[in-house]
C-alpha cells in the first residue's frame, strides 16, 4: 500500500513539472548568460532586452577622459523573437529531468545586430576627433644651449587612426565588451623619432662633436676665435637628422675676416722721407686671406671637432707683419718731389731724382702701395710707337716699373715729368736703377704718392 501511495506522489510530481516545463525553460537554461531557469520565454525577453537597452561600451581615451557609445543611439538588438522560442521548444516539458543529467538544447547566444550608419555617425561624433582637441604628435628634436645640444622630448599627441579604433570599436560591440582602452590598442598616431631614437641620439653626439671645435686665428697681435657660440650657427639637421655644414655661412665668415684683416688697397699711414705723415690708399700691395682655402680647412675641422691656432692661408702676403706691413723695407716714390728713396732694414741704400709718368699727355704715374712683380736684366720696353731698351726692369703695377733710361742723358727730377715725362714709368739715373736692381727683392712696397 505504501509503495502505491509513493509512486502516486511520484507521478503526480512527474506530470505537474511537465506541465510547468510546457511553458517554462529547463533547469541550467542559459540565453545569452542570462539564467533562463524555470522563466517563461516572455520573461527572458524582457531580461534579454532590459540587458542590452542598459549596454554602453566606454572608450578610455589618452589624459583620462572617457567617451561612451550607446546600445540606444546605434539601434543594438537581438534576434530573439524566433531564437529564444525555437529553444523553448526544443524543451520537451516530458523530458525535464534529461536537463539534470545533460546540458543539450539548454543554452544560446543569441545573434547580436546593430545599424551600421548609426554607429558611424556616433563614431564621427566622438569629441576626440574634433580638430580643438587633437594635438598633433611631434618628433623628438635637438636643440642647442649654453651647455651644448639637448634632445627636446617628442610629443605623442592625441591624433587616432581612426580606421584602427573603428574596427576596434565594432569588434568590442560585437562581444558586447564594455571597455575599449585606447593606450592599450595601439590606436593612437606616434611620432617617427622619440627621445630614445637611435638615429636622433646619433644626430646630437655628432654635432657636439662638432662644436668640440675651437680655432682661434692669429692676426699680429690680433686673435679670432671660432667656437660653439659661432659654430653652432654653421651647422643644422636635415628631414632625415644627418648632420650638415652650411659652408655658405663659413664662406660669409670669412669673408667677414677677410674684409677685416685684408690690406690690400686699404689707407695707410706713411711717415714719409721728407718728415711728413701722409695717408696712401689704392695699388695692389697686402696681405689677403684665400677664403676658399679658409673655408674648406674649417669645414673638415669642424667635422673632426679640431682645436687648432693657426695663421690663415693667404691668397697673397704682405712683404712685412703687423699693422704697418709696409715694414721698415720699401721704395719710396715722391712723384710731387720727383724723388725716390729706397730703403733696407731701415737704412737708406740709395735715393735719387726721378721722371715720372707724362701729366700733359695723360700718363700720370698712379698712386697707391704695390709690390714688386719681378725684375728683369735688359728688357725692351714697347709701347705705341716706341721699343725702349733697358739695363734695368722692375715693374710693380701692371706694365709701369722702374728703369734705367739712358735718353734722358742724366735730366732728371723738377718739373721734366709735367710736359715729358715717361708712359707711366719711373725713369730713374742709371746708378740708382742699378743699386736698387742689386739689393730689391721681389714683393718689396713700392709706396708712389703725390
Amino acid at each position: 500500500m505504501g509503495l502505491i501511495i509513493a509512486l502516486g506522489v511520484l507521478l503526480v510530481i512527474y506530470f505537474g513539472a511537465a506541465i510547468y516545463y510546457m511553458n517554462h525553460f529547463y533547469y541550467g537554461s542559459v540565453v545569452n548568460c542570462i539564467s533562463a531557469s524555470g522563466k517563461t520565454v516572455e520573461e527572458v525577453k524582457s531580461e534579454v532586452e532590459a540587458q542590452l537597452k542598459d549596454y554602453s561600451l566606454s572608450l578610455k581615451e589618452r589624459g583620462g577622459k572617457t567617451e561612451q557609445i550607446k546600445a540606444v543611439d546605434i539601434g543594438m538588438k537581438y534576434d530573439s523573437d524566433k531564437e529564444v522560442g525555437a529553444l523553448k521548444d526544443r524543451q520537451n516539458g516530458f523530458k525535464w529531468i534529461s536537463a539534470f543529467f545533460s546540458k543539450e538544447d539548454n543554452a544560446i547566444t543569441l545573434k547580436l545586430t546593430y545599424d551600421k550608419e548609426l554607429l558611424k555617425k556616433q563614431f564621427d561624433k566622438l569629441s576626440c576627433f574634433d580638430s580643438k582637441n587633437v594635438i598633433e604628435p611631434k618628433n623628438a628634436s635637438i636643440k642647442y644651449n649654453d651647455n651644448g645640444y639637448v634632445i627636446v622630448d617628442e610629443v605623442n599627441g592625441t591624433k587616432i587612426n581612426k580606421d584602427v579604433l573603428y574596427a576596434k570599436v565594432e569588434n568590442a560591440i560585437i562581444k558586447e565588451e564594455t571597455i575599449v582602452d585606447m593606450e592599450t590598442i595601439d590606436c593612437y598616431i606616434k611620432p617617427q623619432y622619440t627621445s630614445k631614437s637611435e638615429k636622433l641620439i646619433e644626430a646630437k653626439n655628432q654635432l657636439n662633436k662638432y662644436i668640440a671645435s675651437k680655432i682661434t686665428y692669429n692676426f699680429g697681435m690680433q686673435k679670432e676665435t671660432i667656437d660653439n657660440s659661432i659654430i653652432n650657427k654653421w651647422i643644422y639637421l636635415d628631414e632625415n637628422f644627418k648632420v650638415k655644414v652650411d659652408e655658405g655661412k663659413i664662406k660669409a665668415y670669412v669673408q667677414g675676416l677677410a674684409s677685416k684683416y685684408n690690406t690690400i688697397g686699404k689707407i695707410r699711414s706713411f711717415h714719409t722721407s721728407s718728415g711728413t705723415t701722409i695717408n696712401v690708399s689704392g695699388g695692389d700691395y697686402g696681405s689677403a686671406i684665400s677664403v676658399d682655402k679658409e673655408l674648406e680647412y674649417l669645414a673638415a675641422a669642424i667635422k673632426e671637432g679640431q682645436a687648432a691656432t693657426r695663421e690663415p692661408k693667404y691668397a697673397q702676403t704682405a712683404f712685412a707683419s703687423g699693422s704697418n706691413d709696409v715694414g721698415n723695407t720699401y721704395v719710396e716714390i715722391d712723384i710731387s718731389r720727383q724723388h725716390l728713396w729706397f730703403y733696407k732694414n731701415g737704412s737708406l741704400v740709395v735715393q735719387g731724382n726721378v721722371v715720372t709718368g707724362n701729366l700733359s699727355s695723360g700718363h700720370a704715374t698712379p698712386s697707391g702701395i704695390y709690390s714688386l712683380k719681378y725684375k728683369e736684366r735688359d728688357a725692351v720696353l714697347k709701347g705705341q710707337g716706341y721699343a725702349a731698351p733697358v739695363d734695368y726692369w722692375m715693374p710693380f703695377n701692371g706694365g709701369i716699373g722702374m728703369h734705367d733710361a739712358s735718353w734722358r742723358y742724366g735730366e732728371f727730377g723738377g718739373s721734366i715729368y709735367k710736359t715729358n715725362g715717361s708712359h707711366g714709368c719711373v725713369n730713374c739715373p742709371y746708378d740708382v736703377a742699378k743699386t736698387v736692381y742689386n739689393n730689391i727683392e721681389i714683393g718689396t712696397p713700392i709706396v708712389c704718392y703725390y
